[in-house]
């Protein structure tokens, strides 16, 4: 019984992330903190490979990191499946959106996939926003069903 408290957590973590993605990418990285996120939108500020941007994938690397910790540490029962939840979430996010959409390593380039498409065609809309505010489309694995709709 332990191993589906474990694997529900895991999960329900997971899925949390995708909400809290959309809330920091509207609320904290298009807000307060848009100084590190503007090169990802601006091409034309980017001065490496690197973007100031990626520090925001660094933070929830250490917030992985302390839920392990948690649980080695301070026997916190689910560390291992909060930590595991979040980085399982990166890694799906570098995936899809740094290697699949903004194709920073030249593979999964094209694809016939209404899902695939979508979610391109959602974020294709969102950096069509150079500023600050307004844009739309602040999630990553499920956009609006807009965005699944033949044009």
């Amino acid at each position: 019984m332990e191993i589906v408290k474990i694997a529900v957590v895991f999960i329900s973590t997971f899925i949390f992330m995708e909400f809290m993605a959309w809330f920091s990418h509207k609320y904290i990285m298009h807000g307060f903190l848009w100084s590190l996120h503007k090169d990802h939108h601006n091409q034309n500020l980017k001065t490496s490979w690197w973007e100031r941007n990626d520090l925001f994938f660094v933070f929830y690397a250490v917030v992985s990191m302390l839920f392990f910790y948690s649980q080695v540490e301070f026997g916190f029962r689910f560390g291992f499946a909060i930590g595991f939840g979040i980085m399982a979430y990166g890694f799906t996010y570098f995936m899809v959106h740094d290697i699949f959409i903004h194709q920073r390593f030249k593979f999964l380039r094209k694809t016939n996939n209404w899902y695939a498409k979508g979610v391109r065609k959602a974020h294709k809309m969102h950096h069509a926003n150079l500023k600050k505010g307004g844009g739309e489309s602040f999630g990553m694995l499920f956009p609006p069903i807009k965005y699944f709709k033949e044009k």
